[in-house]
């Protein structure tokens, strides 16, 4: 029996809660209804159509260079790739050369070798 009481007081500040949460979360119904309405060309823009217009305009931002970021990130971790591989290659190339014309001296460096 105690459990359906506490289940029923629960519901009850739920019910509460999220009735005071619709009264700050939607507009009146004047506001609306007003909120949307037609205008004229020269009239000014109410200031909730001025922040409603700017949120909209700093989130297109916020997206675009998010997406521009990311495009970088991407090319750059590319570019970085493409240097590492052919660094890798070039590395084995003059140590393929170094192998094949060592002299057997150290430092192997031409003027060691002996002319003829």
């Amino acid at each position: 029996m105690i459990w359906k009481q506490i289940f029923f007081l629960s519901c009850l500040t739920a019910f509460v809660l999220l009735a005071n949460l619709k009264k700050k979360i939607f507009l009146q119904e004047s506001d609306a209804s007003n909120f949307f309405k037609k205008r004229g060309k020269r009239s000014t823009k109410s200031l909730d159509e001025l922040n409603a217009e700017n949120r909209q305009q700093l989130r297109a931002d916020e997206h675009r260079r998010e997406y521009y970021e990311e495009q970088r990130n991407e090319f750059e971790n590319f570019v970085e790739e493409q240097n590492d591989e052919q660094e890798e290659r070039s590395r084995e190339q003059i140590e393929q050369w170094r192998q094949w014309h060592y002299d057997g001296l150290y430092p192997p460096y031409l003027y060691n070798r002996h002319r003829i």
